[in-house]
């Protein structure tokens, strides 16, 4: 009885953290497909005559420098921000997962040098390479893209690498192997559906990192151009109006940031203890 009171507390905990970090996702993704579309305001559109208006009714969440509306331009930004990460973070994931596969899978000096290469790049920082990347390039979402996909696609590697050298002692596989199955088929059929689980967490969790990466790279004028509504490029723009006494403007775009990435991690955490049941049943006592 004691342990069933123990218990119950920690999965109510759970199961409030997971609804409301569902309903904020389902929330962020209807703002950014819908109220754009819907709305007659744009958002680049500038009214000198109403700079640095505190929050009100007209401006929810106030003005920035030039008169332009912060809620409308915090949608944008979350839009676009949002678009970034979900495309570095499948990017990541494919790339990551197909390497991670191949080099568990075949083992031996391949697997070696896999991993050699890993380690290299695991070295080095990730904004640091992505600041590498970007420098390549013009201003815009393609680079930042391909940047965050590069430089994130190593942990999953990692993870799916470990999974399938885990796989590749189950009894199945051995079976798969008397019975003349090509290592091909073994991959195809046994090794990745194993494995996918593992990678679709690790895309989940690699979306929120993906924003932050790209928010880092707007923040230091290297990311998106500067006209481009990002909620790096938001906070960028506030360090004046902040320094000025003009909170808001700093304020909403970095709510916009934390509230869904926390949100999304939630949704992760909960995914990662449903394929861990032992972990799971850890929480619960």
């Amino acid at each position: 009885m004691a342990d069933t009171a123990i218990a119950l507390p920690g999965r109510t905990a759970r199961r409030v953290r997971v609804t409301t970090s569902a309903v904020i996702v389902v929330a962020v993704g209807l703002a950014v497909l819908v109220v754009p579309p819907l709305t007659q305001l744009d958002q680049q559109a500038v009214d000198l005559a109403n700079k640095l208006v505190p929050p009100s009714l007209a401006h929810p969440f106030g003005t920035d420098d030039v008169g332009r509306d912060l809620l409308l331009r915090c949608v944008y930004g979350l839009r676009v921000s949002l678009l970034v990460g979900l495309v570095a973070a499948l990017t990541a994931t494919v790339v990551g997962t197909a390497i991670g596969a191949l080099a568990g899978a075949l083992g031996g000096w391949a697997d070696r040098i896999v991993m050699r290469v890993v380690d290299a790049l695991s070295s080095i920082p990730h904004l640091l390479l992505g600041i590498f990347i970007v420098a390549m390039f013009r201003p815009g979402v393609w680079p930042v893209i391909i940047s965050v996909a590069l430089t994130h696609w190593i942990s999953t590697a990692r993870i799916v690498r470990a999974e399938v050298l885990s796989l590749r002692s189950r009894p199945f596989i051995d079976a798969a192997v008397s019975g003349g199955a090509s290592r091909t088929r073994i991959v195809v059929r046994h090794l990745l559906p194993g494995v996918l689980p593992q990678a679709g967490l690790a895309a989940v969790l690699m979306v929120p990192h993906a924003m932050w990466h790209e928010s880092a790279l707007s923040f230091l004028g290297l990311g998106l151009p500067a006209h481009q509504a990002s909620l790096g490029n938001l906070v960028q723009s506030a360090r004046g109006s902040l320094l000025a006494g003009d909170w808001w403007p700093t304020l909403f775009p970095g709510l916009f940031l934390i509230i869904p990435t926390l949100a999304l991690a939630g949704l992760a955490g909960a995914w990662r203890d449903r394929i861990n049941p032992r972990r799971k049943s850890e929480l619960m006592l």
